[in-house]
């Protein structure tokens, strides 16, 4: 994905350029009871050796210009601010369109602060606006390989 894979939408008079954007959940892997991991594999999604990944529908994948393997870094947006989490593997994933999904706790630093459930004040871990951004740290994939 280039720096300059970006939605515009034009106005009166400007054209107005924003990355392009998906809701991100977390998840628990095949190995993790609540945060307590035992083991870098998810049997359930062909994960092996690791959990630092982004599931992604293909078309999205393809659409950002990104391939299988790649490694990005994530960006989550609420209200003005931005968090940061980098190295994540792409992984392509049955999943609606425009949505990601992480393990957790890896992308917690994700989830804003200020970004809770009306009645239960709990973090909306479920629901989380990120970007991507091609990581310019790279290695090889491993974690689908077993």
């Amino acid at each position: 994905m280039d720096d300059d894979a970006r939605v515009s939408a034009s106005g009166e008079n400007s054209i107005i350029s924003v990355p392009v954007q998906h809701i991100m959940m977390t998840m628990r892997s095949h190995d993790q009871f609540n945060t307590t991991i035992y083991g870098l594999d998810d049997r359930y999604r062909g994960i092996f050796n690791g959990r630092r990944v982004v599931f992604l529908k293909p078309e999205d994948i393809k659409e950002a210009g990104l391939v299988e393997g790649q490694l990005v870094d994530l960006t989550s947006h609420f209200e003005g601010e931005e968090r940061v989490a980098r190295r994540f593997v792409v992984v392509p994933f049955s999943i609606p369109r425009r949505c990601a999904a992480t393990y957790y706790p890896e992308t917690n630093v994700l989830v804003p602060i200020g970004s809770v459930a009306e009645k239960s004040n709990t973090p909306t871990s479920k629901f989380v606006i990120i970007s991507l951004k091609l990581s310019k740290t790279t290695v090889k994939n491993h974690l689908t390989d077993n």
